[in-house]
């Protein structure tokens, strides 16, 4: 029994560090690519809670919930789950650090004083000060590069 939940553990952690390769890419080549579209109004000023950019909130949740829907209905298929949970861990993350902490989104007091946190939200900063398709960098959310440190 411990085999399994090893595994488990193992592989859940394994997909949710994958994802923030997943995620780069994805925001790169994708948001800032063929579908800046849907991304363009998270870069610049708008009215309202939602923005177009929420679309791949929904868009991305359709591998983790396939993944543990078919984990649990297709016995052969039982490694599915730990990865759609992976999956899901990165989206839970990615809500709370990208939509509350960064954009507060959902407004709460919170100060950064975290140097990992610090440099990850001023490495999101950085790449907000740009407002079009080209020209952005920093387009992952678990590792900035030390040259986002924030200056003391």
């Amino acid at each position: 029994m411990w085999q399994y939940i090893l595994i488990y553990f193992l592989v859940t952690t394994g997909t949710f560090l994958l994802m923030e390769g997943v995620a780069w890419a994805t925001h790169k080549y994708v948001m800032h690519g063929v579908l800046w579209t849907w991304h363009r109004d998270h870069h610049q000023p708008h009215e309202g809670f939602f923005e177009r950019n929420d679309y791949f909130a929904l868009v991305f949740s359709v591998p983790s919930i396939a993944t543990i829907v078919l984990g649990f209905e297709v016995p052969w298929l039982w490694l599915l789950k730990p990865i759609g949970f992976g999956i899901l861990a990165y989206g839970i993350f990615y809500v709370l650090f990208h939509d509350v902490l960064v954009h507060r989104r959902v407004k709460l007091k919170f100060i950064a004083k975290n140097r990992y946190l610090r440099r990850m939200i001023r490495a999101h900063q950085v790449h907000h000060r740009c407002r079009e398709k080209e020209g952005a960098e920093a387009f992952g959310f678990l590792y900035a590069p030390k040259k986002y440190e924030p200056k003391v």
